[in-house]
């Protein structure tokens, strides 16, 4: 699950134009993404990037925040933490 910026209607657009296969939420309050510490900066604009892999029972088992969309995970590096979560 993803949760993104938007709203409810420019959520489903956007996930409906780019095919993504997963749900996603909409939190334009922002409310989830401060929960989880992700930062803003005015000089970006807008909300750092982050990736964070929650559990069952909500408990964070990593993170990861970025400056920059260059800075998040790898696929292989966030399917080792989504996998350990089957453990």
């Amino acid at each position: 699950m993803a949760i993104a910026p938007d709203g409810p209607r420019a959520l489903v657009r956007y996930w409906e134009q780019e095919g993504i296969p997963f749900p996603g939420v909409p939190d334009p309050e922002h409310r989830i993404a401060e929960r989880f510490g992700q930062e803003v900066k005015l000089t970006r604009l807008g909300r750092l990037p982050a990736v964070i892999v929650v559990d069952a029972e909500s408990i964070v088992r990593a993170a990861w925040y970025g400056e920059s969309m260059r800075d998040i995970p790898g696929n292989d590096e966030l399917l080792v933490a989504l996998c350990s979560l089957a453990q």
